[in-house]
Formats: C-alpha cells, sequence, structure tokens
C-alpha cells in the first residue's frame, strides 16, 4: 500500500522521521482495515487519514525535542525593538516638521 504524498509533510511537521511515520501510516492502515471492514472507500480512507494523524500526535508528544521556535521569535522581536522604535521616532519628526512648514507630504509629491 502507498503511503500518501503528504506523509513526508506531516511527519516534519510532527518532528517525526520518515520511516517512522512511514510505520505509523502501515498501522493506521491496518487498524482501518479492521475497523472498517472495506478497503479502498471513501470510509476506509478517512478513517486511515484519522488514525494516523492521531498517531503522529501520539508519536510527536513521546519526543523530548525541546521546542526552540517560540524563544527564537520572542529574540528577534526583541532585536527590532530599537529599529521600530527609531521607525516610529522618524515618523513622528517627519509629521512635526510637516506640521511646523505647512507642507502636505500627500500633495508634495
Amino acid at each position: 500500500m502507498k503511503a500518501p504524498k503528504l506523509l513526508p509533510w506531516y511527519a516534519r511537521k510532527a518532528g517525526v522521521p520518515l520511516e517512522r511515520a512511514n510505520a505509523l501510516w502501515r498501522k493506521a492502515v491496518r487498524e482501518a482495515t479492521a475497523e472498517t471492514g472495506w478497503v479502498g472507500n471513501s470510509e476506509y480512507w478517512g478513517a486511515s487519514i484519522d488514525i494516523f494523524l492521531r498517531l503522529l500526535d501520539a508519536e510527536k508528544e513521546t519526543l523530548c525535542t525541546p521546542s526552540v521556535t517560540p524563544i527564537l521569535r520572542s529574540q528577534q522581536r526583541m532585536w527590532n525593538m530599537p529599529l521600530i522604535a527609531m521607525e516610529d521616532m522618524f515618523r513622528i519628526m517627519s509629521a512635526n516638521w510637516h506640521r511646523q512648514t505647512g507642507i502636505d507630504p500627500r500633495k508634495a509629491a
């Protein structure tokens, strides 16, 4: 039985090796066959995908890999804060200058 084309994507998203995802797919197919009693209809494929995603989530919970993405995102926000503050300051200075000189920047261009 061929695995779905999205299997590598699901595996990468869950952080599970592709070989382990293939084993989980085969297990999901066996369970779906036992559950539905049919092979190849839409109920069978729906059950296969549902069981596979459940098994993949369970496998993801057993992995002990730390999630680094939130830490990196917060670091990126902290690095961007001075740039955002400087951009806001220049925007305020520009608006103040235009207000004092009487020049409308939208009509000047």
